[in-house]
């Protein structure tokens, strides 16, 4: 465990276009964090859409009808809401508020139009970090798109035309922006970000703060037992 990193609350919101890899690095830095006391817990989105297979309600979505996600609107439920890919995805404001006012840190998978909502909160943007998933390239990013096979051509053209847009609006919004043309060192780079982020929150420069204190206290201690 390090002594560096302490939970307080901090939102990391992680976007980019469908099939850049959001899903896979996320996992793999939430498990490189552990061993650095950093524990970041992903919020699960709600959904209109349909699960696909192998997805599991509850872990990969919250599966809901449009008339219950139109009532979570109306109710004010959502953190952020969205329209993407001709379905609803919204981020549940009483479990990310909740989880950061007892000073859990919370990692976002969410689009582009959430990250600029999210943004537009006076009491979240301070303790927030943005970072955008770029593909290497368009072709690359149709090629993942149809590996995956969870999509019909329409879909996939959509996606694409839809991620031209992200890249263009989102270039000059995040605060990191990562090319995952090479998964080990894309993982690398977010795990980076988080890092510094976390070594830059309140609660990290008060813990500098008091070790300061405390090494001048024994260097004091330490120069009088020399003197006696």
């Amino acid at each position: 465990m390090s002594s560096n990193f302490h939970p307080d609350g901090t939102l990391f919101i992680v976007s980019g276009p469908s099939g850049a890899g959001k899903t896979t690095l996320i996992d793999r830095v939430r498990t490189a964090l552990q061993p650095l006391n950093i524990e970041l817990y992903f919020s699960v989105s709600h959904t209109t859409r349909k699960p696909r297979n192998g997805e599991i309600p509850g872990r990969s979505y919250h599966y809901v009808s449009g008339e219950e996600f139109q009532r979570m609107v109306a109710a004010g439920e959502f953190l952020e809401h969205a329209h993407v890919h001709a379905h609803e995805y919204g981020t549940s404001k009483g479990e990310v508020q909740g989880r950061l006012l007892r000073g859990q840190d919370v990692i976002l998978d969410i689009d582009y139009q959430g990250a600029r909502q999210i943004a537009k909160d006076p009491d979240l943007k301070p303790r927030s970090l943005n970072i955008f998933i770029f593909p290497p390239s368009l072709d690359v990013l149709d090629q993942r798109l149809r590996q995956r096979g969870l999509n019909s051509e329409d879909e996939i053209q959509l996606r694409l035309r839809k991620a031209i847009d992200e890249i263009d609006e989102g270039k000059d919004f995040y605060d990191y922006i990562i090319i995952n043309d090479h998964l080990d060192a894309a993982t690398e780079c977010l795990k980076a970000a988080v890092i510094a982020k976390k070594l830059q929150t309140k609660t990290a420069l008060e813990a500098i703060a008091k070790m300061a204190e405390r090494l001048k206290e024994e260097d004091r201690n330490g120069r009088t037992a020399r003197r006696n």
